[in-house]
């Protein structure tokens, strides 16, 4: 190892929030370091980013870099892990690994979205070691709520590294395989220099239930409903997918499943194998035509989402596929933080028709796939690292999982956010420094930033309505005829029952009328000055300001 070389790492996702995972691994010299990409997910649009469709991770820095970027390696499917691949790899261009889930989630992503360039995948499988330009990579098994995930022990002449991504340590898991104990006791043993490690559940006590458990509790459910049972759980949740299939099969009902995610995740799930043995899945018009008690629907829109088939049955609005009073819908799921009022709005739809609601609480029906706080323990007794990072957290989950590392003997917890490179070798843990970092926008077809993407006008729009004035003026600069006004989303009558169309006319044509002749010349004081005027009678009719829009027309 040169003198100046240098590991670090570097988070442009993930780190001071939940979503959104990137994170960077340089080898070299500063300035010149080889560069290897750990994931590239996706977060979700709240309330205050109206149209948006996807928020994506600002890439800028590793795009300076792209000569020097040697791969990405995908640790698991989760979107907020894979979900920015597809868009953000143009500007990359560089081999990306993947296991055969993953790889087959993204062609099947990629075909459902029209998406115009594919990626190039070298597919791995969990056990495999391969090398990424300076970086000995190995992928480890382990267990959480999707199919071949995997924690990455990343090797330079500096030490090893290991990436855990999402993880947990399931006993009882309803898919394999269980989390490798005996490959991190190995390297823990041959010496580890850090360990970047899941923070989601460090403010957890305890071990996570196992997802046997769950299986046996949706299992007695099934068996002692009376109606159908519609069952809403993540869409990648393979293991719980085949789990629910088994249960129907054995409690003599026939299994559907609702949703173009639902299903694109079981066609790619039963392309590798991990539907063997589960009776085919009926179609949607043959739903009518089973007994009330012999059926089980495993459905998309566990968080609410408006357009899920979820939403769609508390609507009403499914054509093959409706319940009715004494039917039990489960979520087996949680709920992600912003979503409690979605998902409260379809409960009350379904509560109205009688259907029977059972949420995690009421009976085990979810289990986290990420570690409580005794499982990180197990972990770190495994590993050993000489430096523990907490990752894949906010502020508040990484706060804690440093003070359980320290409190379990863990010398170096650097505190890191995303942008801050850390310097994990020579020398002890240290900020050395940072990169640009934030967010990026996909709206329809377009990504860019707030500006580019015109999120912040949109946003406005939502609050005060917009106002379009047209002004025809004549030859010698008068009014031609009553200016033409065109509202949207602004409040149809005043508190007295006036039009406030009618309103916003006189207000134009007193704005048009105060400007002599002369003046009036000049288009642009005209449009300005019956803008002003239109924005102030709205502002004192209603008390807002709407964006207005004013054309101004010589004839």
């Amino acid at each position: 190892m040169a003198k100046q070389d240098e590991l670090v790492f570097l988070p442009l996702g993930g780190v001071g929030e939940i979503g959104m995972n990137l994170g960077l691994y340089g080898w070299g010299p500063a300035g010149a370091r080889e560069w290897l990409m750990v994931d590239c997910g996706v977060t979700f649009p709240g309330p205050d980013l109206p149209g948006v469709d996807l928020v994506l991770p600002d890439i800028s820095f590793i795009e300076e870099e792209r000569a020097n970027l040697r791969g990405i390696v995908i640790t698991h499917a989760h979107e907020d892990h894979y979900g920015a691949l597809s868009d953000l790899w143009p500007g990359l261009n560089c081999a990306v690994y993947a296991t055969p889930f993953t790889a087959g989630m993204l062609e099947a992503k990629r075909s459902y979205e029209r998406e115009r360039n594919p990626v190039p995948i070298t597919v791995y499988k969990p056990g495999d070691r391969f090398t990424v330009g300076p970086f000995q990579v190995e992928a480890i098994p382990v267990n959480h709520s999707i199919p071949e995930p995997v924690s990455l022990a990343i090797t330079t002449p500096a030490g090893t590294v290991i990436h855990t991504g999402d993880w947990k340590i399931d006993e009882e898991p309803t898919l394999l395989p269980k989390t490798d104990a005996h490959r991190f006791q190995q390297l823990g043993d041959a010496g580890v220099l850090a360990m970047i490690c899941d923070s989601t559940n460090a403010m957890r006590e305890g071990v996570s239930p196992s997802e046997r458990a769950v299986s046996d509790s949706l299992r007695s459910i099934i068996e002692r409903a009376e109606g159908r049972v519609a069952i809403t759980t993540f869409a990648s949740n393979v293991g719980r997918i085949r789990s629910i299939a088994e249960a129907a099969r054995d409690a003599g009902r026939q299994c559907l499943l609702l949703g173009s995610s639902m299903k694109r995740v079981a066609d790619v799930a039963t392309e590798i194998g991990l539907m063997d043995d589960i009776p085919p899945f009926i179609a949607e018009d043959e739903f009518g035509y089973i007994p009330r008690d012999k059926v089980v629907v495993i459905l998309t829109g566990s968080q609410g989402e408006p357009r899920a088939a979820l939403a769609k049955i508390a609507r009403d609005e499914m054509r093959h596929v409706a319940l009715t009073a004494g039917d039990t819908v489960v979520f087996s799921s949680r709920t992600i933080p912003g979503n409690e009022k979605a998902i409260l709005d379809i409960i009350n739809g379904l509560v109205d028709q009688g259907i029977k609601i059972i949420t995690d609480g009421a009976e085990l029906v979810h289990v986290s796939g990420h570690p409580r706080r005794s499982e990180l323990q197990q972990m770190y007794s495994w590993v050993k690292p000489q430096i523990l990072v907490p990752v894949h957290g906010e502020a508040a989950h990484l706060s804690a999982h440093a003070e359980l590392a320290k409190a379990s003997g863990i010398k170096q917890v650097p505190r890191l956010r995303n942008g801050m490179m850390l310097r994990l070798a020579p020398g002890p843990a240290e900020i050395i420094d940072e990169a640009p970092v934030g967010r990026i926008y996909k709206d329809g077809r377009l990504i860019g930033d707030l500006e580019e993407m015109a999120i912040g006008e949109r946003r406005k729009l939502s609050f005060v309505g917009h106002v379009v004035v047209n002004v025809l003026l004549d030859a010698k600069y008068e009014l031609d005829r009553d200016p033409e006004i065109i509202t949207q989303g602004v409040p149809a009558f005043d508190d007295e029952g006036d039009a406030i169309a009618d309103l916003l006319v006189d207000a134009a044509i007193g704005a048009v009328d105060s400007i002599p002749r002369a003046r009036r010349k000049d288009l642009a004081t005209v449009r300005e000055s019956v803008r002003r005027s239109v924005r102030a009678e709205v502002n004192n009719i209603w008390g807002k300001k709407p964006v207005t829009t004013v054309l101004v027309t010589r004839i």
